[in-house]
């Protein structure tokens, strides 16, 4: 019983130590600044202003999509293939499919075929396009996403292709609740590294709306 206890208490200090380095970190890694125009639960509609990013594009299925434009994206922030200073990291890194698929094709189907994605990393807020250092080669580009109006809903666990899909479908239901709609691919943000556990884990799936109501078919 002696040890067993002991085994408790090491556990629970294990999980307190990890929810304080997992605060300690998103406390310190930038996110980008937005207005909170309504939010309702995990749902939220979010006015965001011009941001810079860096961004590859890359093709597969999600998850190998995002795990290949990750590596030239830190690259590029790190400064290992080119010359200046090491730009810092933020959250989240960003992934949107790069072509249109029909309204029609069930999420689940379109995050496991092969795709074209674009992976993006936000630049710091202190950055415009100007400030920033040239990457080593053509396939980073840099570029500034308009202002835009985006819904969201947030969600911990890890990013499974089940797991964004019933998150993607509650989304669109809240925002054609709310007679808007949708006017682009959604984008899945991911804000933690692979190695923080699961239920630690805050993720996105985002989608830029308009006040239009969507015309009868």
């Amino acid at each position: 019983m002696k040890i067993l206890l002991i085994d408790v208490a090491a556990l629970f200090l294990l999980a307190v130590t990890a929810m304080a380095v997992f605060v300690f970190v998103v406390q310190n890694v930038e996110t980008p600044e937005y207005r909170v125009v309504e939010q309702e639960g995990p749902f939220e509609i979010r006015d965001y202003p011009p941001l810079v990013v860096a961004e590859v594009t890359v093709r597969g299925e999600r998850r190998k999509a995002l795990s290949a434009g990750f590596s030239p994206l830190a690259n590029y922030i790190f400064a290992k293939e080119r010359a200046g200073d090491r730009v810092s990291m933020t959250a989240p890194v960003i992934q949107q499919r790069a072509e249109p698929i029909a309204m029609t094709v069930p999420v689940t189907q379109s995050q496991d075929a092969e795709g074209v994605w674009t992976v993006r990393f936000i630049m710091p807020a202190s950055y415009g396009l100007k400030d920033l250092p040239t990457p080593a080669g053509a396939e980073v580009r840099l570029r500034e996403l308009p202002a835009r109006r985006i819904a969201v809903v947030r969600f911990n666990g890890r990013t499974t292709d089940e797991s964004i899909a019933v998150q993607e479908d509650a989304l669109r239901e809240w925002i054609d609740a709310r007679g808007l709609c949708p006017a682009a691919q959604p984008v899945y943000a991911y804000y933690n590294d692979p190695f923080t556990p699961g239920f630690l884990r805050r993720n996105e799936v985002m989608i830029e709306v308009t006040d239009l109501v969507r015309e009868a078919s």
